[in-house]
């Protein structure tokens, strides 16, 4: 087991570090009282885990149970040990964290303790100056943004962190007339495929069912469809991924969500599947749809 403790000053990054070795797949815990480490480590030596890492972020929220002196004797303890433990330490240039800290508005851990923010930036770096003589890596976000901290991370911690996990993917069908999915990311129309809500057979059955499913799916006009869609996502995915998405929500619409969406999003989904990708696949408005079929066909388009 590897073990990453993630500490430096507040405001350098501590937090989207963890984030991004979350998202690489390690076990995360943030703020943890430092004192709990050994017991932390004895825990994942025993008990088996899918996780190849574990982070830790340790720093002085810990308030009293924090001391960098103590901290730092005891990774070189559990180091002799032989666990394999690597210290990553964010630090920032004064002027950086000081301006991070007017944008966010947020209070300074050791303002507490009655110090100005300038003080207390001054404390913290020399407080925790004996984790940064311990640290494997040393990462400097000054003037970096966010989208920037990330790929400096991903450059210096890559090697650190599991195999990126593949992106996921969720494929929904919805009705166009109860409004767009909000955690959509693409909207499919396919209002313009034949629509079986006007053959009286097929009306009152949805894209689940083999009838529907094949009046919608084999007619050419589909079948080229989903050619270029499937080809745009082939596109697409590599380059979400690379920008640091894991999770890809794709809705497919059309006028009630009961016929054409739902076979459509089907067809994705288990196409993505096929792929590799971990989809799941839902029908937002389908059983809405199903509830009306008790009453009086109503017009459609």
């Amino acid at each position: 087991m590897r073990y990453l403790i993630v500490t430096g000053l507040s405001g350098a990054g501590k937090t989207a570090c963890v984030r991004f070795l979350e998202d690489k797949g390690s076990f995360c815990m943030d703020n943890m009282p430092p004192m709990m480490l050994p017991k932390l480590i004895e825990a994942f030596d025993t008990t088996p885990t899918k996780h190849q890492t574990v982070t830790i972020a340790v720093d002085v929220r810990s308030g009293e149970f924090f001391d960098a002196k103590a901290v730092a004797k005891m990774i070189g303890e559990l180091r002799l040990l032989g666990h394999q433990i690597e210290v990553i330490f964010m630090e920032a240039s004064d002027e950086t964290l000081l301006d991070r800290y007017k944008e966010t508005r947020r209070e300074h851990p050791l303002c507490q303790e009655g110090l100005t923010l300038t003080r207390a930036i001054s404390e913290e770096r020399t407080r925790l100056q004996p984790l940064r003589e311990t640290a494997n890596y040393v990462i400097d976000t000054t003037g970096l943004n966010s989208r920037s901290m990330m790929k400096l991370l991903d450059q210096k911690l890559g090697n650190l962190s599991e195999a990126d996990p593949p992106i996921r993917a969720e494929v929904m069908s919805f009705g166009f007339k109860r409004g767009l999915p909000r955690q959509a990311d693409l909207v499919v129309d396919v209002r313009f495929l034949p629509n079986p809500f006007y053959i009286e057979s097929l009306c009152r059955h949805c894209g689940l069912d083999d009838d529907v499913r094949h009046f919608v799916i084999d007619h050419p006009t589909t079948q080229e469809f989903l050619r270029k869609w499937t080809d745009l996502l082939e596109f697409l995915i590599p380059h979400y991924r690379e920008e640091g998405k894991h999770r890809l929500v794709i809705a497919v619409g059309c006028t009630g969500g009961a016929h054409r969406s739902v076979a459509i999003a089907e067809a994705i989904g288990h196409w993505l599947q096929e792929k590799g990708l971990p989809t799941e696949i839902n029908h937002r408005d389908l059983m809405i749809e199903q509830a009306r079929w008790s009453t009086p066909v109503e017009d459609e388009t």
